[in-house]
């Protein structure tokens, strides 16, 4: 079976948002924020898993986009627990490029199929 790079980094992703949350929600008493960095960083793997199984093209494409959309999310909640001061800085430098790729991978796989259905 092929390697599934976004699903094996979304994954891995997820594993560190959790790790995260663990630390803010535990060391630093912040339960909301977290919470919701929580659901969008851990939302992205779990739509790609399910795009899996996708009914159709254009069922694939729209969890792609939403697990998309959930990726930009999770930067806006990054950016803001670091801008808050709540977020150690070296903790957001690990996780916020991890979260950029995601971004990037995902907006690269909405193109290509994008393009594949426009002709």
């Amino acid at each position: 079976m092929k390697e599934n790079i976004i699903l094996n980094k979304s994954y891995s992703f997820a594993l560190e948002v959790i790790k995260v949350y663990q630390h803010l929600s535990s060391d630093k008493k912040e339960l909301i924020l977290s919470k919701q960095l929580l659901r969008s960083g851990t939302a992205i793997g779990a739509l790609i898993r399910e795009a899996e199984h996708a009914q159709s093209k254009k069922d694939f494409l729209n969890k792609i986009n939403i697990s998309l959309k959930e990726a930009n999310e999770t930067l806006y909640w990054l950016q803001l627990l670091k801008d808050s001061s709540i977020l150690d800085i070296s903790i957001y430098n690990s996780i916020f490029p991890k979260a950029e790729e995601l971004v990037r991978l995902l907006v690269s796989i909405v193109k290509t199929l994008k393009g594949q259905t426009s002709n």
